[in-house]
Formats: C-alpha cells, sequence, structure tokens
C-alpha cells in the first residue's frame, strides 16, 4: 500500500513540475521578442566573433623611407611584405615626413633605411636602420616587435651567408645548433582554435545568466508569483518547474555553439564529447545557481539586468579569457579562483585542443562542483525565503 502511495505522490509532483515547465515555455514562445536573442544572437556572436576575436594580426600598415633605394635596400624591404604581417601602403622622400604618418595613425610601423646602405654592407660594415613604431596600442606593438626581430634575424643570416660564400667558405663546415621546434595541440597557432571554444563559454553564461536572473523577478512583476504561492505547489517543485525550461534552453545554445565550432570553423575535438557534455551540466549548475540567486535579490527587472550584466562582465575580465591571469596583480588572481568560467575555459580548451579527460581535469572540475553547489545551495535557500 505504501508503495502505491509513494507512487502516486512521486505522480502528483512530477505533474506539478511538468505543468510549471510548460507554463514556462508557453510564456517565453509567446514573447516574440525574447526569441531572437535567445537562439539567434548566439549563432551570430559567435561567427562574428569567431572572425573578429583574434590574437594574430596581419597587414600592419607602413610608411617607408629608403634614401638608398639599391637591390639590397628594396630585398630588405620586401621582406617585411613577404612575412604577410606587414604592408607598404606609403613611401616617402624624407625621414621628416614619416612623422605625420605615424601621428596621423595611418601608419603604425616605419621603416628608414639611410643612404650608402648597400656599399656599407657590401665593405663588411655594420650599417643601422631605423624602425619606428606606434606604442599607442602596446599589444600590437609588441607583437609587431617580435614579427621585426625576427625578419630582421633572417636578413642577417642570409647577408652573413652570403660573405661566407664569397670568401669560399662552405656553411656545412661550421658548427651550429640544430634547434627543432615542435608545437603541439595547435600546430598552425591558430588563434580562431583557441578563441572560438572560450567564446562557446561566454556565450552559454552570458544567456543562461541573463535568462535564469529575471525568472522570479519576471513573475513578481507581473503579479503572478503570488497566485503560484497560494497553489499546492512546493517551494522545490516551483524551483525546478523554473530551472528545467532554462536548463533546455542551455543544452540547445551548446549544441547549436558545438555544431558551428565543429563544422563552420572547423575546430578540432580531441576529446571525448560525452564528458564535455557531463562537464557542461556541471558548469550550468553554476550559471543558472547564479542566475537563479540575482532572481531572489532582484526586485525589478532591470535590477536583475544590471546584476546579471555587472557578474557577467566580471567573470569575463577575471577568467583569463582577455587577459592572461598569470599578468594579473597577485590579490587579483586570487580572486579568479572564485570565477566558475575559469575553470570551464580550461576544461573545454583541454577536451578540445589536447583530448584529455577526467584524469587529467579533475583539479579543475573539483572546484567548479563545489562552486555551483554553493551558489545553488544559496539560491534556494534565499528562493524558499523570497517564497515564505
Amino acid at each position: 500500500m505504501d508503495y502505491f502511495e509513494n507512487g502516486k505522490l512521486i505522480n502528483i509532483v512530477m505533474n506539478r513540475i511538468l505543468h510549471i515547465v510548460r507554463k514556462e515555455f508557453i510564456q517565453l514562445f509567446r514573447d516574440k521578442k525574447s526569441l531572437p536573442p535567445i537562439f539567434i544572437a548566439p549563432i551570430f556572436q559567435l561567427i562574428v566573433f569567431g572572425y573578429v576575436i583574434t590574437t594574430d594580426i596581419k597587414h600592419i600598415s607602413m610608411v617607408v623611407c629608403d634614401l638608398d633605394n639599391t637591390p639590397v635596400s628594396r630585398q630588405v624591404v620586401d621582406s617585411f611584405t613577404h612575412a604577410g604581417y606587414f604592408t607598404i601602403k606609403y613611401r616617402v622622400t624624407s625621414p621628416q615626413q614619416i612623422d605625420a604618418y605615424l601621428d596621423s595613425g595611418k601608419a603604425k610601423v616605419a621603416v628608414h633605411i639611410p643612404h650608402r646602405f648597400m656599399e656599407k654592407l657590401t665593405n663588411y660594415e655594420t650599417v643601422p636602420i631605423q624602425i619606428l613604431i606606434d606604442g599607442s596600442d602596446s599589444n600590437t606593438a609588441n607583437i609587431a616587435i617580435g614579427y621585426i626581430n625576427g625578419i630582421m634575424r633572417t636578413q642577417n643570416q642570409q647577408f652573413i651567408a652570403e660573405r661566407f660564400i664569397k670568401k669560399g667558405i662552405r656553411l656545412t663546415q661550421l658548427a651550429a645548433i640544430d634547434c627543432r621546434t615542435r608545437v603541439w595541440y595547435n600546430e598552425d597557432l591558430a588563434s580562431r582554435n583557441y578563441m572560438v571554444p572560450g567564446i562557446l563559454c561566454l556565450i552559454l553564461t552570458i544567456i543562461t545568466v541573463s535568462l535564469t536572473s529575471g525568472a522570479i523577478v519576471k513573475e513578481r512583476e507581473q503579479g503572478t508569483l503570488e497566485q503560484l504561492i497560494v497553489t499546492p505547489l512546493k517551494s522545490y517543485e516551483l524551483m525546478l518547474g523554473k530551472l528545467i525550461p532554462f536548463i533546455i534552453i542551455g543544452f540547445i545554445e551548446v549544441f547549436f555553439i558545438l555544431s558551428i565550432a565543429l563544422f563552420w570553423f572547423e575546430i578540432p575535438l580531441r576529446g571525448n564529447l560525452f564528458v564535455l557534455l557531463i562537464l557542461t551540466v556541471v558548469f550550468l549548475l553554476n550559471t543558472l545557481g547564479l542566475g537563479l540567486l540575482i532572481s531572489t535579490v532582484s526586485k525589478t527587472q532591470q535590477q536583475a539586468m544590471m546584476l546579471s550584466f555587472f557578474s557577467t562582465n566580471t567573470a569575463l575580465m577575471l577568467s583569463g579569457f582577455v587577459f592572461p591571469i598569470a599578468s594579473m596583480p597577485t590579490l587579483i588572481q586570487y580572486l579568479t579562483y572564485l570565477i566558475p568560467l575559469r575553470y570551464f575555459l580550461i576544461i573545454i580548451r583541454g577536451i578540445f585542443l589536447k583530448g584529455i579527460g577526467l584524469a587529467e581535469l579533475w583539479n579543475q572540475v573539483i572546484p567548479l562542483m563545489l562552486i555551483g553547489s554553493i551558489l545553488f545551495t544559496v539560491a534556494i535557500l534565499r528562493f524558499h525565503k523570497r517564497l515564505e
């Protein structure tokens, strides 16, 4: 008899939860304005951000002042364009003309080759050339310096080799260090392979937190929360009924975004897809818990929106997605351990690019589960208190 009574009770609870889930989906699809931001915006953002957000810098504009204008000086100038990182947009005949291009931002790099450049090289003299770099954008400037150093190193090796050949010395007779470098995990050093999985995490965070943060506030503003309170619904039934639709939407977003990453951007997925989905559930525990917590402490939808905007932007800045955590002040580095996105970025990039599994990721999964459990517990307690 107890068995049948328990079974009947479970059916009643499930029916109540399913009715709340159905109500949430009906409200969601009735609001036509909310559908594009939920389903279309993430796809659009991933495609746009996948092309725009990159650490690769190419076609840096250059202005060249070649006062020697000899085959050797032209060879040096051409070495910049052959690498594909620089584009010569302007040529001037006087060093004084360079300033105007750098000041206006038309050129980011200026190359000044002096008179008698080829003559001095032929006579085995060291010849200085001046390279000016616009440092207002420090990131671009640092990358440009790295490119320039590599190009000039190659040119110097070529000039040295030509001198030895003229003297009849075979380069194979010289002792040398044979340094063979091999890149693992991202052989082509394509920044897209690194950035797109991170964008996936970011979009998933924004969508789930913003949607969940308005769950309770919207009911209160519309006056329907009081109607739900006087029903026989238990607080956990109402909470599950509210969260299940967002969990389903979160997984739909995951499959959409994963499909674009794999088939549009052709990002390699070297790890186990099932492990990735399981750990995505753990991450959703954090974002949904945070969204629900925001919903319980907010009095209006505008306040919930501002809090969700603040939390997602803070997570973006401190997660290591934009700025390396190792470069942050020590105090800020400790604060990053409270950001769930920090751990999920390492997890998803490790699964995508390195093909690693739980054995290597447990030290990221455990903090993610711990933070998610705390967020969800506090949100449930706040939710229960709000209903009371």
